[in-house]
């Protein structure tokens, strides 16, 4: 009898190896400086992968396995961006297995990803920011957990309904990153590793100002991270998703997630007269295309106000 293609039979790493290996890799990424959302990424691609092919009996190590499991995502609704950002962890795992020694050849080199289809990302509305927004206000006689939460929240909001800053680097801001009376946030570590400083205006200044007077009675005063939680813990990547996820439902708004105030950013900065030069290296972009992915949902609008301002129908 033959054996299938892509069974645990062929030769090849075990699965349990596999799983060894990755704690290796996953030290050898932080080592790398990689950032946290990056660990997370990485290492649940690797993990969601390997728990598929111990679950139907497929080598992890064989190219067959992973074309099978990447299909196997898109035929259950994945996304094709989730299918090739999970597909891409798997491949920078082989090739750190390749370059460690511990296996002889990376078996996926030259395995094609899926092919993603660029969405549109609408922007949000300015009431619907304003609606946001007010879904952090504090009323009186609020408990005093909540009403950490809500200054917080609206800190949040504001920095980044004005600057675009990614939700990763939001998460890593420390207090001694924050110059309020110079109006700026220095970035340490963008994507790709790069910094910069980011700039903003006085009513994010006053809702970061609020919120780091009322973060000195907090028990984790005295820790260097902005941002903390409101239970004694420290704020983390996927508690910002949630709690601003929480104020959007509150506002009304549908299919939030923040990333949008990214591309809400942007929109606004281009639609208010802002250089896209300027836009890019506040954004922590260093392509053209980034900015233009960014910013298509609402370019034909932003035209035809240009077109408007300009007349040149006027001779």
């Amino acid at each position: 009898m033959s054996k299938r293609p892509g069974s645990a039979a062929d030769a090849g790493l075990s699965v349990a190896d596999a799983r060894v290996l990755a704690e290796s890799w996953a030290l050898s990424l932080r080592a790398e400086r990689k950032s946290p959302q990056t660990l997370k990424t990485y290492g649940d691609g690797v993990r969601f992968y390997l728990d598929w092919c111990e679950t139907t009996d497929h080598a992890p190590l064989v190219r067959v396995s992973l074309t099978t499991w990447t299909a196997h995502l898109l035929d259950t609704g994945a996304a094709a961006s989730t299918a090739t950002s999970r597909q891409l962890a798997v491949r920078r795992f082989a090739s750190w297995l390749t370059d460690e020694g511990e296996i002889d050849a990376d078996p996926f080199i030259g395995l094609k990803s899926p092919k993603i289809d660029q969405k549109v990302i609408e922007p949000l509305t300015a009431d619907q920011l304003r609606a946001i927004v007010r879904a952090c206000q504090v009323a009186k006689g609020t408990d005093p957990k909540e009403i950490f939460r809500r200054r917080r929240d609206e800190a949040i909001l504001r920095f980044m309904i004005e600057t675009g800053t990614r939700a990763g680097e939001v998460v890593a801001i420390t207090l001694e990153d924050v110059n309020l009376p110079g109006g700026e946030v220095i970035v340490r570590r963008g994507k790709g590793g790069k910094g910069r400083r980011v700039p903003f205006g006085p009513e994010a200044a006053l809702a970061l100002d609020r919120y780091i007077r009322l973060r000195r009675t907090h028990r984790l005063a005295e820790s260097p991270m902005l941002w903390l939680g409101d239970r004694g813990k420290g704020f983390t990547y996927d508690a910002l998703h949630k709690t601003l996820g929480l104020r959007a439902a509150a506002a009304g708004i549908e299919g939030f997630h923040p990333h949008r105030l990214r591309h809400t950013a942007a929109h606004r900065w281009l639609a208010a007269g802002g250089s896209e030069g300027g836009l890019m290296a506040v954004a922590g972009w260093t392509r053209p295309d980034m900015l233009q992915r960014y910013t298509k949902a609402r370019a034909e609008d932003r035209a035809a106000e240009e077109a408007k301002a300009l007349n040149l129908g006027e001779l």
